[in-house]
């Protein structure tokens, strides 16, 4: 019998693919997330009971939060904020990768998420490639995340149901 660890072994996925958390968004006492999985095991990221619910948190605070609020719209912005050197992170470093996997201006706006979302689900995906170490991500999770947090807002594409 084979013994080898392979990748699909769930020990040997990265944490932010085994949390069904792509952009790894830690947990704080004042947030639930919807779709979070009632037992958190993971003492400081979130865990989602699937990977489209960890997705829609993501989109979620990158647009929600990152561009509406915080008025974020380029990638050096919103990495300073997502990963910042004061958390140990290699801010500049996340920052350059995310720009070269775009290939993407890391000073040019993204535009705005409605208008733009090709570009932000693009700085999504290089986030969690950067976050995850790895570019074996569920993609169709990604659009359905992408789909939830329109309709969370009331957003609507043409041609959809209730459109």
């Amino acid at each position: 019998k084979n013994n080898r660890k392979t990748m699909t072994d769930s020990n040997m996925l990265p944490r932010g693919i085994r949390n069904n958390n792509p952009l790894n968004i830690r947990r704080t006492q004042k947030t639930t997330w919807r779709g979070q999985k009632s037992t958190q095991e993971d003492p400081y990221f979130v865990q989602f009971v699937n990977m489209k619910w960890g997705w829609r948190a993501a989109f979620r605070l990158l647009t929600r939060n990152y561009y509406h609020q915080h008025h974020l719209s380029t990638i050096r912005g919103i990495v300073s904020r997502w990963a910042p050197p004061q958390d140990h992170n290699s801010t500049e470093e996340y920052i350059d990768r995310v720009a070269r996997l775009m290939r993407f201006d890391p000073d040019q706006t993204l535009g705005i998420p409605l208008a733009a979302p090709e570009r932000w689900m693009q700085l999504a995906v290089a986030m969690a490639i950067v976050e995850c170490g790895t570019e074996v991500l569920d993609y169709m999770a990604m659009l359905e995340g992408w789909r939830m947090n329109r309709e969370d807002a009331g957003i609507r594409t043409p041609g959809e149901p209730g459109a």
